[in-house]
């Protein structure tokens, strides 16, 4: 069996080719959240089904495809759709593009999600820059064996989503005049969503949003080393005194929706960078 190494190495390859150089900025895109990847200029596109060792998205809305090119004068490679630990996939293979990105030259990660939300003060289509993370996804990206030519055995989570990058993210946000909340996200398995009793628990120990992605994928970041910016779309409210029947279809409307603000919020944090 080919070892991570080898595998990292046959994917960059695979992407150097199309496009060749170093790249600074990774980007993941969320569920309704991949209007941003329009607007990448001098763009490669590759569908992940063309890079050595990438899985395959099932996912609703996530398109499939790696982006490179050039937001303002920052090159960027960003994924227009993730992959889920619910779809059947290791969080070794959930986590995979994020080391290939690493490897490529990215030293920043900024990641999207759709999530539902806690905090009674959220509406429906509010942004909320993550401050920290709750892994409730039951297992963790890190187990096993440690490649130590990508991180340390145990890597400090102190400040999982960097401070001076919220601070970016804030004051472009009043400079657009946007609403951009703090919060803390709390990851699950999914595919589910959870009951009553459950939003109350995680109300409880200080969540704001929840969803089903971002944990790994941040985890595996720092572990590499990179610094991360987090944000979610809060496309419903998990109100467990007045929780309503799940609308996957409303949830999508509800992140296509914000995405221009989204969009418009992450070019400005990329070029500020």
């Amino acid at each position: 069996m080919k070892d991570l190494r080898e595998k990292i190495g046959e994917s960059l390859e695979a992407v150097q080719r199309k496009a060749k150089g170093k790249w600074e900025i990774g980007i993941i895109l969320g569920t309704g959240l991949g209007q941003l990847a329009r607007k990448v200029t001098q763009k490669k596109e590759m569908d992940y089904q063309e890079i050595p060792h990438f899985p395959h998205t099932t996912a609703l809305t996530h398109t499939g495809r790696l982006i490179l090119g050039k937001i303002g004068k920052k090159r960027v490679v960003a994924m227009e759709g993730r992959f889920h630990y619910y779809e059947g996939y290791s969080l070794a293979e959930v986590t995979y593009p994020v080391r290939v990105m690493h490897q490529l030259g990215c030293r920043a990660l900024i990641v999207s999600n759709a999530a539902g939300g806690l905090n009674p003060n959220f509406s429906g289509g509010d942004l909320m820059v993550i401050t920290d993370h709750i892994n409730l996804m039951g297992v963790n990206p890190l187990i096993g064996p440690n490649e130590e030519w990508l991180g340390s055995r145990f890597p400090d989570m102190s400040e999982p989503y960097d401070t001076r990058l919220i601070r970016v993210a804030e004051s472009v946000a009043s400079s657009l005049r946007m609403k951009l909340h703090r919060g803390v996200y709390v990851g699950v398995t999914g595919p589910n969503l959870e009951t009553k009793a459950e939003y109350r628990f995680l109300r409880q120990i200080g969540s704001d949003a929840v969803g089903m992605s971002t944990v790994p994928e941040v985890i595996v970041a720092r572990h590499c080393g990179m610094r991360v910016l987090g944000i979610s779309c809060i496309t419903d409210l998990c109100d467990p005194d007045a929780l309503e029947v799940a609308d996957i279809e409303k949830i999508i409307r509800v992140a296509k929706a914000s995405e221009p603000k989204l969009t418009k919020l992450v070019m400005k944090v990329i070029e500020s960078l």
